[in-house]
């Protein structure tokens, strides 16, 4: 008897999506905006993050389980607006497969003594395979990595926890210091931090149905939640607003930030346990994203689900990311920061576009509808519209800059 999919496995490849993006973004982006508001910030793009992933989820329902973005839209939005859509999934998709295969290969490079290069082609031929196989070769890994980070987060953040200075933790040494104006900034980072849209189609066939689906969201995205809370408490109640300096400086990346954690931890177990948990979290969230990718190229170009079928699919979801990363590599936050001001056109604006024509349909009161009507609909796409204006301002220089 085929066992069915457990809502554990479900939430652990939507968390897994989620945590590699802001676990390592997070960090930097909000070293301006520093404990409180950073926490505001995550929690409340958490809420609208969830609500839009239940609104793919109500348009999706008047649709086989194994269509994706490219399909619901054009049928249900038209061409014009699909493209764009299809643009938007793709870059974000791309953009965030390239970080982490970027910084997967800056962090090999230390641990195992190769190129970095090198590092990054293995990074994408040994663990790209588990796309390669199926969805439940994902659940299985997903599962994995998410107890693995666990137990490394537990072990490495708890010798961080121990030593949390409170006078840090709230930079009670500034107290002229500006906060509130540097959370607007990080807003984008954040977004992208939750962005598993691409994933929903994905859990909808996994599970058959849309209610299901619809729980193993809200548990991805409370546990990625839970793992922010934990890990900027952590890190900003050990390293000082001030020492974000260098970090910034190179882009965010991660092996500036592991370096800079590196020179506030005492012990030798805990700093190797951070390592372990980051290299964990961009493992994941390559894995998981690269599922959201694969999917949704599989429908894009028609791609049949055979081993044939499934190695066309391979080449078009991984082989670009990794080119561009082996060629132009840069800021890991920068780059996240363009998937975030990207991603408010598929995350936020599109669902909710979506939502509103399912209600117009005659089928559209049948089966799952997210609650709070009209009203929430409006909500998701302002605070989308608002996180991509946010986006651009700060590249324009036109909102303030932390610079440590």
């Amino acid at each position: 008897m085929k066992t069915k999919p457990s809502l554990l496995g479900g939430s652990c490849i939507i968390a897994s999506v989620c945590v590699g993006a802001g676990m390592l973004g997070l960090p930097s982006a909000g070293a301006g905006a520093w404990t409180f508001w950073s926490l505001l910030a995550i929690t409340l793009t958490m809420i609208v993050m969830t609500i839009s992933g239940w609104m793919l989820l109500e348009a999706f329902k008047h649709f086989d389980l194994r269509v994706s973005f490219n399909t619901v839209t054009k049928k249900m939005l038209g061409h014009k607006v699909n493209m764009l859509n299809n643009i938007a999934v793709y870059f974000v998709g791309g953009i965030l497969l390239y970080a982490y295969i970027t910084s997967s290969g800056l962090i090999l490079q230390e641990l195992l003594n190769i190129n970095g290069k090198l590092a990054s082609v293995l990074f994408v031929a040994i663990f790209s395979i588990f796309v390669w196989h199926s969805t439940r070769a994902v659940d299985r890994i997903s599962v994995v990595l998410i107890a693995f980070m666990i137990l490394s987060f537990v072990f490495g953040v708890s010798g961080l926890a121990i030593n949390v200075d409170i006078s840090v933790l709230f930079d009670t040494i500034n107290q002229e210091a500006e906060y509130a104006p540097y959370a607007l900034a990080m807003f984008p980072v954040a977004l992208t931090s939750f962005g598993y849209h691409h994933s929903v189609s994905s859990m909808r066939a996994y599970y058959g149905e849309e209610r299901k689906a619809k729980y193993a969201i809200i548990g991805g995205t409370t546990i990625a939640l839970a793992l922010y809370f934990l890990w900027i408490f952590s890190i900003f109640g050990n390293l000082p607003r001030s020492d974000f300096s260098p970090v910034i400086e190179q882009g965010g990346n991660v092996d500036a930030l592991l370096g800079a954690l590196s020179s506030v931890i005492e012990s030798e177990s805990v700093a190797q346990a951070i390592n372990a948990f980051s290299m964990a979290a961009i493992l994941s969230s390559f894995i998981g994203v690269g599922l959201g990718v694969f999917d949704f190229l599989a429908d894009f170009f028609k791609f049949e689900n055979s081993k044939l079928g499934r190695s066309k699919t391979w080449i078009v979801t991984f082989i670009p990311p990794l080119v561009l990363s082996l060629l132009f590599p840069f800021g890991f936050v920068t780059a996240i920061g363009y998937a975030g001001g990207v991603a408010t056109i598929w995350t936020c604006i599109i669902p909710a576009l979506l939502a509103k024509k399912s209600r117009s349909m005659e089928s559209g009161r049948e089966g799952f509808i997210v609650p709070g009507g009209s009203i929430i609909l409006t909500i998701v796409i302002v605070f989308g519209v608002f996180t991509a204006v946010f986006h651009f301002l700060a590249m324009a220089g036109m909102l303030p800059t932390f610079t440590g």
